[in-house]
Protein backbone atom coordinates (compact mmCIF):
# COMPACT_ATOMS: atom_id res chain seq x y z
CA UNK A 1 0.00 0.00 0.00
CA UNK A 2 1.14 3.42 -0.79
CA UNK A 3 -0.30 6.60 1.01
CA UNK A 4 0.16 9.62 -0.68
CA UNK A 5 0.81 12.38 2.33
CA UNK A 6 -0.22 14.95 0.18
CA UNK A 7 -4.01 13.83 0.34
CA UNK A 8 -5.50 15.33 4.08
CA UNK A 9 -8.06 13.17 5.15
CA UNK A 10 -12.08 14.75 5.61
CA UNK A 11 -14.06 14.89 8.63
CA UNK A 12 -18.06 14.00 6.72
CA UNK A 13 -20.33 15.93 9.26
CA UNK A 14 -23.14 15.46 6.79
CA UNK A 15 -24.64 12.21 8.26
CA UNK A 16 -23.85 13.41 12.17
CA UNK A 17 -26.01 16.71 11.46
CA UNK A 18 -29.02 14.52 9.69
CA UNK A 19 -28.90 12.17 12.73
CA UNK A 20 -29.01 15.20 14.99
CA UNK A 21 -32.22 16.93 12.68
CA UNK A 22 -34.34 14.09 12.89
CA UNK A 23 -33.36 13.37 16.78
CA UNK A 24 -34.62 16.96 17.32
CA UNK A 25 -37.70 16.56 15.29
CA UNK A 26 -38.86 13.64 16.96
CA UNK A 27 -37.97 15.65 20.17
CA UNK A 28 -40.25 18.26 19.31
CA UNK A 29 -42.98 16.28 18.63
CA UNK A 30 -42.91 14.07 21.73
CA UNK A 31 -42.43 17.12 24.19
CA UNK A 32 -45.73 18.82 24.12
CA UNK A 33 -47.36 15.54 24.83
CA UNK A 34 -44.82 14.25 28.37
CA UNK A 35 -47.28 15.42 31.44
CA UNK A 36 -45.40 16.03 34.68
CA UNK A 37 -47.50 15.04 37.40
CA UNK A 38 -46.10 15.12 41.14
CA UNK A 39 -48.12 13.25 43.85
CA UNK A 40 -48.97 15.71 46.17
CA UNK A 41 -51.27 14.87 49.64
CA UNK A 42 -53.36 17.92 50.97
CA UNK A 43 -54.17 18.49 53.94
CA UNK A 44 -57.52 17.80 55.11
CA UNK A 45 -59.02 21.32 55.48
CA UNK A 46 -61.69 22.07 58.28
CA UNK A 47 -65.36 21.11 57.28
CA UNK A 48 -67.23 22.35 59.80
CA UNK A 49 -66.43 26.25 58.98
CA UNK A 50 -68.46 26.94 55.06
CA UNK A 51 -68.19 30.51 53.84
CA UNK A 52 -71.45 31.96 53.11
CA UNK A 53 -71.18 34.33 49.67
CA UNK A 54 -72.95 37.45 50.78
CA UNK A 55 -75.07 39.41 48.18
CA UNK A 56 -73.97 42.81 47.06
CA UNK A 57 -75.86 45.79 47.69
CA UNK A 58 -76.58 47.55 43.89
CA UNK A 59 -77.23 51.25 44.33
CA UNK A 60 -78.14 53.06 41.08
CA UNK A 61 -78.68 56.71 40.09
CA UNK A 62 -80.72 57.91 37.39
CA UNK A 63 -80.84 61.18 35.71
CA UNK A 64 -83.64 62.44 37.45
CA UNK A 65 -81.47 61.88 40.84
CA UNK A 66 -83.89 59.17 41.66
CA UNK A 67 -82.08 56.61 43.90
CA UNK A 68 -83.03 52.80 43.19
CA UNK A 69 -81.24 50.23 46.15
CA UNK A 70 -82.11 46.90 44.97
CA UNK A 71 -85.40 47.41 43.93
CA UNK A 72 -86.56 49.56 46.49
CA UNK A 73 -86.96 53.11 45.25
CA UNK A 74 -85.51 56.52 47.39
CA UNK A 75 -85.49 60.21 46.80
CA UNK A 76 -82.04 61.86 46.95
CA UNK A 77 -82.76 64.23 49.46
CA UNK A 78 -83.73 61.78 52.02
CA UNK A 79 -81.01 59.33 50.71
CA UNK A 80 -78.85 59.75 53.65
CA UNK A 81 -81.29 58.94 56.44
CA UNK A 82 -82.67 55.93 54.71
CA UNK A 83 -79.63 54.09 53.65
CA UNK A 84 -78.48 54.10 57.03
CA UNK A 85 -81.90 52.89 58.39
CA UNK A 86 -81.81 50.44 55.27
CA UNK A 87 -77.95 49.19 55.97
CA UNK A 88 -79.44 47.88 59.70
CA UNK A 89 -80.63 45.05 57.72
CA UNK A 90 -77.74 44.23 55.55
CA UNK A 91 -74.47 42.87 56.48
CA UNK A 92 -71.26 45.46 56.43
CA UNK A 93 -69.12 43.20 54.20
CA UNK A 94 -71.03 43.35 51.27
CA UNK A 95 -70.20 44.75 48.23
CA UNK A 96 -71.99 48.23 47.76
CA UNK A 97 -72.15 48.72 43.19
CA UNK A 98 -72.82 52.22 43.21
CA UNK A 99 -74.25 53.08 39.01
CA UNK A 100 -74.47 56.74 38.10
CA UNK A 101 -75.69 58.20 35.31
CA UNK A 102 -72.68 60.03 34.11
CA UNK A 103 -75.10 63.27 32.97
CA UNK A 104 -75.27 63.61 37.30
CA UNK A 105 -73.22 66.15 38.69
CA UNK A 106 -70.44 64.78 40.55
CA UNK A 107 -71.08 65.94 44.27
CA UNK A 108 -74.51 63.81 43.67
CA UNK A 109 -72.56 60.78 43.23
CA UNK A 110 -69.83 61.62 46.20
CA UNK A 111 -72.99 62.41 48.44
CA UNK A 112 -74.38 58.91 47.95
CA UNK A 113 -71.18 57.39 48.63
CA UNK A 114 -70.13 59.29 51.47
CA UNK A 115 -73.88 57.71 53.16
CA UNK A 116 -72.78 54.52 52.36
CA UNK A 117 -69.33 55.18 53.85
CA UNK A 118 -71.11 56.70 56.98
CA UNK A 119 -73.46 53.50 57.18
CA UNK A 120 -70.49 51.19 58.00
CA UNK A 121 -69.50 49.62 54.43
CA UNK A 122 -66.16 49.25 53.75
CA UNK A 123 -66.12 47.54 50.08
CA UNK A 124 -67.55 50.23 48.02
CA UNK A 125 -67.21 50.01 43.49
CA UNK A 126 -68.44 53.06 41.24
CA UNK A 127 -69.89 51.05 38.15
CA UNK A 128 -68.15 52.13 34.63
CA UNK A 129 -69.10 51.04 30.86
CA UNK A 130 -66.15 49.09 29.69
Amino acid sequence: MIYDWDDKPELNITPLVDVMLVLLAILMVIAPNIIYEEEIKLPQGSTTKQLSKIPPVHISIDKNKNVKINKDNYLLNAFMDNFFLYANKLDKKATVLISADKSLDYGVVMSVLAAVKQAGFTEVSLATNG
